[in-house]
């Protein structure tokens, strides 16, 4: 089972959102993971200087398990939230085919992943594919842009905006299921039942 959380922009309660259905399923035994692209010394997920980058040049990616040696990581999160393993896989920009083999056996025998991730979308297909809006961030990252159809449902954040500035969100809402959460937990009752439901009849 494979279930893959996206997101129109950086910084909008992605991970926070992938933690709440973690922690709303937490007896499934979640294998986690968070993929982080970087190059120019930028990170995707922040857009500032970071040190995602692979130290050794050689190497376009790296998947690290997390230890929870840092509580506040992303991946670390996944954990608190009740994720059975959690992993950070840093690819450079236009490298993450690379990565795919590798992670595809990391995977496999896993009955329950979830990723945080857009760009994962051109390799893998997920059994559920869940997109993150937020309604006052304007920017719309072309890797979700691209893959928005495609989404099961999304989970829109609350905020002081009420209407979408993008014109593809009229489309999309005519044919997937959305769901509100509150940026102060970013968990719903009416998204987890989703959730369940989804995986149930994923499980067959």
């Amino acid at each position: 089972m494979l279930v893959v959380v996206g997101g129109h922009s950086r910084n909008i309660g992605k991970t926070s959102v992938a933690a709440g259905l973690i922690a709303a399923t937490r007896e499934l035994g979640w294998t986690a993971l968070k993929i982080t692209q970087f190059g120019h010394g930028m990170c995707s997920s922040t857009g500032e200087e970071c040190h995602c980058a692979v130290e050794d040049p050689a190497h376009p990616y790296a998947i690290t398990r997390e230890t929870g040696g840092k509580p506040s990581s992303d991946t670390a999160r996944f954990l608190q939230a009740g994720a059975k393993e959690a992993y950070w896989v840093r690819a450079r920009i236009g490298a993450l085919d690379e990565a795919v083999p590798e992670l595809r056996q990391l995977i496999s025998g896993r009955p329950f992943v979830l990723m945080e991730s857009n760009s994962i979308l051109e390799y893998l297909q997920p059994d559920l594919y869940l997109s993150v809006l937020r309604f006052d961030v304007a920017d719309f990252k072309p890797s979700s842009r691209y893959y928005l159809g495609r989404a099961d449902a999304t989970v829109v954040v609350k905020c002081a905006e009420s209407q979408p500035p993008w014109d593809r969100w009229n489309a999309l809402a005519a044919s997937a299921p959305s769901f509100e959460v509150d940026p102060d937990s970013y968990r719903s009752a009416a998204l987890e039942e989703f959730f369940r439901e989804r995986l149930a009849v994923a499980a067959g």
